[in-house]
């Protein structure tokens, strides 16, 4: 993805956050993957999970986990019955929950409203990198 934000109807974006174990012992956070649009010409749900992945963490250490997200993702039934990926403003967002975000991505779907078929992929894998514990090899 350009520095635009721009993300193609057709094409695919890699998202990614960071997160650490700032405490004294192992734990695990859970990373959600939530799309927001705001400009759907039929009413959507405020944010829908598209992504997670669990990722267990020593005490200091920390996990960049990237999401590989496909605009088939976006895809709803429009006006005319048809399941379609809609040219606009889209927003990733990451949190623990629905309700806590902490961080969001504005993008923008461009290129010519898209029809999609049953071999639309509507899932966004999860890539974890881990970095060790600082002070440890």
């Amino acid at each position: 993805m350009g520095g635009s934000g721009d993300w193609p109807v057709d094409g695919e974006v890699r998202a990614g956050i960071t997160v650490r174990n700032t405490g004294s012992r192992a734990g695990a956070e859970i990373v959600q993957l939530y799309l927001h649009d705001p400009v759907a010409q039929v009413t959507r749900p405020v944010v829908r999970l598209i992504g997670y992945a669990r990722v267990p963490l020593e005490a200091g250490e920390s996990a960049r986990v990237t999401f590989t997200v496909p605009a088939d993702v976006t895809s709803f039934t429009g006006t005319h019955g048809r399941r379609i990926v809609e040219p606009g403003a889209v927003e990733l967002r990451f949190g623990r929950s629905s309700a806590e975000t902490a961080a969001s991505l504005p993008l923008r779907l461009v290129g010519a409203e898209r029809q999609v078929g049953h071999q639309r992929r509507l899932q966004a894998p999860a890539h974890i990198d881990r970095n060790p514990p600082e002070g440890r090899g």
